[in-house]
């Protein structure tokens, strides 16, 4: 089946503010150098419908809801609100659409999920934000839009779902919301130490979970390792009926908030690989603060899926895209040329360390214990 592609205009020109890491262009940059490459579908992108304040407590709480409905309106959060919901603080800013850019990311997921109910790809670059909690934001996520999109595939009658997250953080809301649920199988692999400091290797929250933190410098050839050594195995083990993956673009090397070493030929041999295993399968963004890092790794996520050749120098139109773009980090003073002309990293090998070796056999040690459910 033709991947699908979801997107919004919501993301264009919002912002966390000036000096937030969420001050810049994501969404909108995937999505226009995948149109200045000639990659969009017959009919563009499918717009991400907003969610409604019904369907978004499916899984948080209605006072958190009408509380971001209200810091939206108002542009500001009460020092209640601060404390309980953690709106307005703890680096969850109120800015003009922060009920309702979120509430499109989870609207886009719960409509992806619902698209691959009777099979098929969807990519949604404006998802992933797997931090959010039942009742108050965290980590700059005020929703938990990956949640509410496994939720809908559960609703829809699946019990044998793979989630795998391969950004910098480890995806503690979607663990955290699972825990005891055995119908999703949560994997994630994430840098070790890094916030919000959960997702341990001996972490399996209940069983259905595993973590595989990774140490700084996390190369391509070790990512390769995890792929094979425990990645695979997991899935062909759980042989799911639908695979979402989390693709958070702050595990490569030009990230400000991480200390992997990633390419973006990492994410995309993720991807790949994961096409085939299931009949269906749900991509998402996530993460990731260097806007011409996360546009170029995302536009090749859509090239992946779909099949398409990624050019050695983008054209013209897509070059306008990168050079076009503005980074307040020391990062964005004099960015490499590369940035502009190409969409794929140079590989970036090295050592499979022993540290990676024993956790990614820590990740499959035990997975013949895993009740296996058919498709």
């Amino acid at each position: 089946m033709t991947p699908l592609l979801i997107g919004s205009e919501i993301y264009r020109h919002s912002s966390y503010g000036p000096k937030h890491p969420l001050a810049i262009p994501r969404v909108s940059t995937a999505l226009d150098l995948i149109e200045a490459l000639g990659w969009l579908p017959p009919g563009g992108w499918i717009e991400a419908p907003m969610a409604t304040p019904a369907e978004l407590a499916r899984f948080h709480a209605p006072g958190y809801i009408a509380a971001l409905q209200r810091a939206e309106a108002t542009q500001r959060a009460t020092p209640e609100d601060q404390a309980r919901f953690h709106i307005g603080a703890h680096g969850n800013p109120v800015y003009r659409e922060v009920f309702s850019r979120p509430a499109t990311s989870a609207g886009g997921c719960m409509l992806a999920a619902r698209l691959t109910v009777g099979g098929g790809v969807v990519y949604c670059p404006g998802g992933g934000t797997h931090h959010g909690q039942p009742d108050r934001a965290s980590g700059f996520c005020y929703l938990n839009d990956p949640v509410l999109g496994l939720l809908t595939w559960l609703d829809a009658g699946l019990d044998n779902v793979l989630y795998v997250d391969i950004d910098a953080h480890h995806g503690d809301g979607v663990q955290d919301a699972f825990h005891d649920d055995p119908r999703v199988f949560t994997l994630s692999v994430h840098e070790e130490g890094r916030w919000p400091r959960t997702g341990a290797l001996e972490d399996r929250a209940g069983g259905a979970a595993r973590n595989l933190p990774v140490p700084a410098g996390f190369n391509d050839s070790e990512m390769l390792w995890v792929l094979h050594q425990a990645i695979l195995p997991a899935a062909r083990r759980l042989r799911p009926q639908a695979i979402m993956l989390q693709c958070g673009a702050d595990a490569l090397e030009e990230d400000p908030l991480s200390k992997l070493s990633l390419s973006n030929n990492a994410h995309w041999g993720i991807v790949r690989a994961l096409m085939d295993l299931a009949p269906r399968l749900l991509v998402l963004g996530g993460g990731g603060y260097n806007p011409w890092t996360v546009g170029r790794c995302w536009a090749g996520v859509w090239a992946v899926l779909n099949g398409f050749d990624i050019p050695k120098r983008l054209p013209p139109a897509a070059e306008q895209v990168l050079r076009a773009l503005r980074f307040g980090r020391a990062a964005g003073r004099n960015p490499p040329e590369h940035w502009f002309t190409t969409l794929r990293d140079a590989p970036r090998p090295g050592v499979v360390r022993a540290a990676v070796q024993r956790a990614a056999a820590a990740v499959v040690r035990d997975l013949d214990t895993i009740p296996v459910r058919e498709r």
